[in-house]
């Protein structure tokens, strides 16, 4: 006859049930270290190496170089202020405009007294900039919800061609060439809109014609 074995006390029950803290927690730290080996480091290290080599260009910031000097980025909208340049849209990014560290609009709603009193001295200096061209689009006087954005419209670059052609001493026909010339379509014929990239306009522009 078997003896039966004998019940557990409750102490030895509760540690049997009990999980095991510290392997608990090693298993967690090991999966977090792997995680983000995998996914923080090696991951976007192999990403970023495939767009380098079959996207170098979009990859490395879309730079724009004259000779071996970066002149800015396809990708980011820069000022123009001299008469002789196309000017794109107004910035409200960062504190002086055009800070693509601090990217963003405005968020002034329509009732703000502040956007008003922008967009009049906006239209104020585009008519005086402009004069005879009639009144300006509106993306003239508006910032991008970016503040950055690097297009403008054919019809916003058409409304700037006979200041330009002043300025420089060519004729409209001559500038709206080089707009027509510079005046992408929609992305794959279907996405977006018809745009003019402002910073490349005026790179071919001094190509054509170098600015005095």
């Amino acid at each position: 006859m078997t003896a039966s074995p004998s019940p557990a006390s409750p102490s030895e029950t509760a540690r049997a049930g009990a999980p095991n803290v510290g392997r608990t927690l090693a298993t967690s730290m090991l999966y977090t270290i792997v995680s983000v080996a995998i996914f923080g480091i090696v991951f976007p290290l192999v990403i970023a190496g495939i767009a380098g080599l079959v996207f170098p260009y979009q990859a490395h910031g879309s730079l724009l170089r004259s000779g071996t000097t970066v002149v800015g980025s396809a990708l980011v909208e820069q000022p123009f202020t001299k008469p002789q340049y196309f000017s794109g849209r107004p910035s409200a990014a960062g504190t002086n405009g055009f800070d693509p560290t601090a990217t963003g609009g405005s968020n002034d709603g329509p009732t703000s007294k502040a956007l008003v009193k922008r967009v009049k001295a906006s239209l104020a200096d585009l008519r005086r900039a402009n004069p005879g061209a009639g009144e300006p689009p509106p993306e003239l006087v508006l910032a991008s919800g970016s503040g950055i954005d690097p297009d403008i419209s054919p019809a916003a670059a058409e409304y700037q061609i006979p200041r330009v052609a002043r300025a420089r001493g060519m004729t409209d026909a001559t500038i709206a060439a080089v707009v027509r010339a510079e005046t992408r379509g929609r992305t794959f014929a279907i996405f977006g809109e018809p745009r003019v990239n402002v910073l490349e306009l005026n790179r071919r522009l001094d190509a054509v014609a170098p600015s005095k």
